[in-house]
């Protein structure tokens, strides 16, 4: 495997404005931060040496003497496996430099042991590299994110029932030993927050609320661009506002329940996914049972963090996203005729598989862009 690059702050100051998206020259990251012109040109000059950065066409900015190459990243210096694992399925990503997805593995092993599991994400992983031409040692390191709240410590966690082999495992752990790479490991919510705070929402927004709606309901929050974990790595986990038999937790094992009750029996969650359609009376019945849930969540939200943005997300279909944000109701009431700023309330903008895709966005944040 290809060595690890280790970056300096400065260095990951320099690589986190490149990576937030638009056109980006030494000059900007001058403007940006409190590091001098000599500085600024000594560590991109470095970055691009050691391939992490690449230098690109030359554009004014309106300021005197020549103008400044742009900046990116390269997404061909190395690359991230990102993992998945549901309730009821498990997804390999694979990721490159730039956060881009060059390949994804869907799977439904039964059970969802960590045997079972493990298999699925080797065959995953030569398919991927195969797919995508990518040689296998230069995939560096491993994401994980997993249904279920953390425990205290932080390296294991608490899954549903479906999961139950995996109480008490060291998943990090159990991944690095298993593909000879370093892995980093977090529940959905979390890496979705993650990978949405890169290359999603976070290019806009620098503060936000990500809305997790899967098997179950959690979250994550990202405050001034990183990830807030909180004490046990537990911070956005939003089912816990809700009193106990009062609110319907916005869950897809409910759709999945409206469904069977309209006659439209789907064995899985995964399977329903694959058939939904977005219109139908059975998702009217749900957003008729979580419109109240979404709103105070929302509002709580909105009155305790003051982000900028809350995200509407998870295993969730864009379009379903979409008709969740209609029933959203912030319930303020103005004073002199002036109500509170309020976030916007979007979908998720990361494409793709949100929890695979953030795993693997995963170890990039926490190591080149923190």
């Amino acid at each position: 495997m290809d060595a690890w690059p280790a970056v300096t702050t400065t260095e990951r100051q320099v690589l986190a404005l490149v990576s937030g998206g638009g056109d980006v020259t030494q000059s900007d990251i001058v403007a940006r931060t409190e590091l001098s012109q000599q500085t600024v040109s000594r560590v991109a000059g470095d970055l691009v040496e050691r391939g992490l950065l690449l230098h690109g066409e030359r554009v004014s900015r309106g300021r005197r003497g020549q103008p400044s190459a742009l900046l990116a990243l390269n997404g061909e210096r190395l690359f991230m496996l990102g993992v998945s694992i549901m309730a009821d399925a498990v997804s390999a990503t694979l990721v490159d430099f730039e956060g881009r997805e060059r390949g994804h593995v869907f799977a439904q092993p039964q059970p969802m042991s960590r045997a079972m599991v493990l298999e699925s994400v080797r065959a995953a992983f030569g398919r991927l590299c195969d797919e995508a031409a990518v040689d296998p040692a230069r995939v560096l390191g491993i994401g994980i994110g997993i249904t279920g709240y953390a425990l205290p410590g932080g390296r294991t966690f608490n899954p549903p029932p479906a999961l139950d082999d995996w109480v008490g495992t060291d998943v990090a752990a159990l991944f690095g030993e298993a593909f000879g790479r370093p892995a980093w490991a977090d529940n959905d919510g979390n890496v979705a927050a993650v990978g949405e705070s890169l290359v999603g929402v976070g290019r806009w927004a620098r503060n936000f609320a990500y809305l997790y709606i899967a098997t179950g309901f959690g979250g994550g929050l990202v405050i001034d661009g990183q990830l807030m974990r909180g004490t046990h790595g537990n911070a956005g986990e939003f089912a816990g506002l809700l009193p106990t038999q009062l609110y319907a937790s916005p869950t897809l094992g409910l759709l999945r329940h409206c469904f069977a009750r309209a006659g439209e029996v789907h064995e899985t969650i995964a399977d329903m996914l694959a058939a939904i359609d977005v219109d139908a009376p059975a998702v009217d019945d749900w957003l008729w049972r979580v419109g109240d849930t979404l709103s105070l969540v929302c509002g709580a939200s909105a009155a305790i963090v003051d982000p900028e943005a809350i995200v509407i997300g998870g295993r969730l279909p864009r379009g379903l996203a979409e008709r969740m944000i209609t029933r959203i109701d912030m319930r303020q009431t103005p004073r002199w005729g002036v109500g509170r700023p309020q976030p916007k309330i979007v979908p998720a903008e990361a494409e793709g598989d949100a929890t695979a895709l953030g795993a693997a966005i995963l170890p990039l944040k926490l190591n080149f862009f923190g």
